[in-house]
């Protein structure tokens, strides 16, 4: 009898949302956070939650709002067309608010809607850039 081989899937590109998976509940418990590295929109009332403002300062213009959170290198980049800011990343590529050693976010309670809505909302609307955590014992 002859033994069907399996077919090795092209690898997940967290920049390529074509090669992202579907998503299920169950790939967030074995994921090294993929998501966590792309850009992250905020609205006023994500910074409020994240309390990086108040709710007085979110009735200002979002613009000077960013500016002030750039210069204390919460914000990224404050795109002008949308009017949307996009938190910072580490230099490793991941979010802010990740902790390196868990893998896990540090403000989840309060985290923005963007984090909140995915992966309904995102790139691929349905899909995920799971990638799994390497297998105890094997380095990465």
């Amino acid at each position: 009898m002859r033994r069907l081989q399996r077919q090795e899937r092209p690898p997940v590109r967290v920049d390529e949302p074509a090669t992202w998976l579907r998503y299920t509940g169950r790939m967030c418990r074995g994921c090294t956070a993929a998501c966590c590295s792309l850009p992250v929109e905020v609205r006023a009332a994500d910074l409020v939650r994240m309390e990086l403002i108040d709710a007085g300062e979110a009735e200002d213009d979002l613009r000077m709002v960013a500016r002030r959170l750039m210069k204390m290198g919460v914000v990224e980049h404050y795109h002008h067309r949308t009017g949307v800011p996009t938190l910072a990343r580490m230099a490793n590529g991941y979010c802010l608010f990740l902790d390196p050693g868990s893998r896990r976010c540090t403000i989840y309670p309060r985290r923005p809607d963007t984090c909140r809505n995915h992966p309904q909302v995102g790139p691929r609307s349905g899909y995920c850039a799971f990638t799994p955590k390497p297998a105890a014992g094997i380095a990465a």
